[in-house]
C-alpha cells in the first residue's frame, strides 16, 4: 500500500474504525456483554459501540494496543503504514515529524506496533532443516573501549564470542524460510550461551529428528544428545559443504544490524526483544501482501 492508497483507504477516523471492524469482526460486531448484534455507534464518540438490548456499551478496541489511546486513529494507521513500508524500519523521531505527535507519543507507538509483532505462532512449527547461529549486538569494538567481564574486571570489547555485547540466537526453517529469534540473556551463572540456553531457544520452534546446521561453537554439542540430528560446518575451512551451511540464517542477521545500525543507531538490551521481533516480523511476512491487516489482528491482545 502506498501514499496515495493509504489516503483513499482512510480519508477519515471513521473510516479507520470501519477498517477495523471488518479485520477483527469480520463486519459482524456483536455486543461484548449479551452479544447481541443489534449495536450502533455513540453518536459522541464512533470508537464506542451501545447495545440496543442489554443497553451497555463497549469500545471495539477494547484489548487492543489502541485501548485508551487518545492520539487520532489515522495517526495510528498512518504510523503502522510507514513502519511496514519501511525495509529498515523507521525511527522515533521520524515519525514524529511524520505524524505532528510529540518524540515521547512517537516512541511509544512504535513500541506497541513492536509487541504487536512478536507472535507465539512457530511453536513446534519447524520439523525440516533449521539453521541455527548466533549473533552479537551493541557498539563497535573501539581503541580503549573496555567492558566487564563475568567477574566484573575490566577487558578489552571484542567482537564474536567473549564480546561484551548482547547475544541473539537464531533459527531459520530452510522449507517455509520463517525466522525465529531472542535474546539470550546471561544465566544464573553469568556465562552467555550454554548449551542448555541454546537447547532451550530451539526447542521453542523445533521438534525432536529435526536436522539442525550449525557452525563448530562447542555449546551445539548437546543438540544430538536431546534428539535431534546435528549436522556442522567448520568455518575456519569453509562456509558451505554441500547442504550443510548457515548462510540463510547469517543472511537474516545482515538485515537486522543494517536496521539496527542504519535506523536505530543504539538500542538498550531492556528493549532489544521488541527490536527482535520487529525484523522476524519483516522477514517473515516479506511475501505477504496482506502484511498490514495482518498486523491490525495481532494488535488485539491475547
Amino acid at each position: 500500500m502506498n501514499y496515495f492508497e493509504f489516503n483513499k483507504k482512510f480519508p477519515t477516523e471513521l473510516a479507520c474504525i470501519k477498517h477495523f471492524i471488518e479485520v477483527r469482526y469480520k463486519g459482524n460486531i456483536g455486543c461484548r456483554h449479551c452479544g447481541s448484534t443489534k449495536v450502533y455507534h455513540r453518536l459522541d464518540t464512533p470508537k464506542v459501540f451501545q447495545c440496543a438490548d442489554c443497553h451497555n456499551h463497549f469500545s471495539i478496541f477494547k484489548d487492543t494496543i489502541f485501548e485508551n489511546s487518545s492520539t487520532d486513529l489515522r495517526k495510528w494507521m498512518y504510523a503502522i503504514h510507514l513502519f511496514l513500508n519501511g525495509k529498515k524500519g523507521i525511527s522515533g523521531l521520524q515519525l514524529m515529524r511524520e505524524t505532528g505527535v510529540t518524540y515521547k507519543t512517537a516512541w511509544r507507538m512504535l513500541k506497541q506496533i513492536r509487541t504487536a509483532m512478536s507472535s507465539d505462532t512457530m511453536k513446534g512449527a519447524f520439523e525440516a532443516i533449521v539453521e541455527i547461529d548466533e549473533t552479537y549486538v551493541g557498539g563497535k569494538p573501539r581503541k580503549g573501549n573496555k567492558g566487564r567481564n563475568d567477574k566484573g574486571e575490566s577487558t578489552p570489547n571484542k567482537r564474536g564470542r567473549g564480546t561484551n555485547k548482547t547475544p541473539v540466537v537464531g533459527i531459520i526453517d530452510r522449507e517455509n524460510k520463517q525466522v525465529h529469534a531472542k535474546v539470550a540473556l546471561p544465566n544464573k551463572d553469568g556465562k552467555k550461551l550454554s548449551g542448555k540456553q541454546l537447547l532451550s531457544i530451539l526447542n521453542e520452534v523445533a521438534k525432536a529428528g529435526t536436522t539442525v546446521m550449525t557452525d563448530e561453537f562447542s555449546s551445539y554439542n548437546i543438540l544430538s544428545k536431546n534428539g535431534f540430528i546435528h549436522l556442522k560446518v567448520d568455518h575456519t575451512k569453509e562456509f558451505t559443504s554441500g547442504i550443510n551451511h548457515t548462510n540463510n540464517i547469517e543472511s537474516f542477521w545482515a538485515k537486522l544490524k543494517r536496521g539496527v545500525y542504519g535506523i536505530y543507531h543504539s538500542i538498550s538490551v531492556k528493549y532489544l526483544q521488541h527490536y527482535v521481533d520487529e525484523f522476524c516480523f519483516r522477514y517473515n511476512n516479506r511475501a505477504n501482501a496482506n502484511t498490514f491487516d495482518l498486523l491490525l489482528m495481532q494488535t488485539i491482545r491475547k
